[in-house]
């Protein structure tokens, strides 16, 4: 998948997100949405413009635990081209 440059707002997120160590798997509590509410799906309907998450990964956000959320959101970095932490 071919993502554009992800949104300032994202990055900001995902930095604090990341800061508060709610991406270790040792967190006491589960992730936020990445979503920072550029709701929109890009052309080729791939992924959203606004987080970065794939249609799979925005209708399984809901009913996944905090495992799972570590791991879409691990994907949103990869694909923000951030530094993954160990999940």
């Amino acid at each position: 998948m071919s993502c554009p440059l992800p949104p300032d707002a994202l990055l900001d997120k995902a930095r604090t997100v990341l800061g508060q160590g709610l991406l270790d798997a040792h967190a006491l509590e589960a992730p936020p949405s990445p979503c920072i509410s550029v709701c929109r799906m890009d052309d080729d309907r791939s992924h959203c413009v606004g987080c970065l998450r794939t249609l799979d990964e925005l209708r399984q956000w809901g009913k996944s635990d905090a495992a799972t959320q570590r791991q879409i959101w691990g994907a949103v970095l990869q694909r923000c081209g951030m530094a993954q932490p160990t999940l």
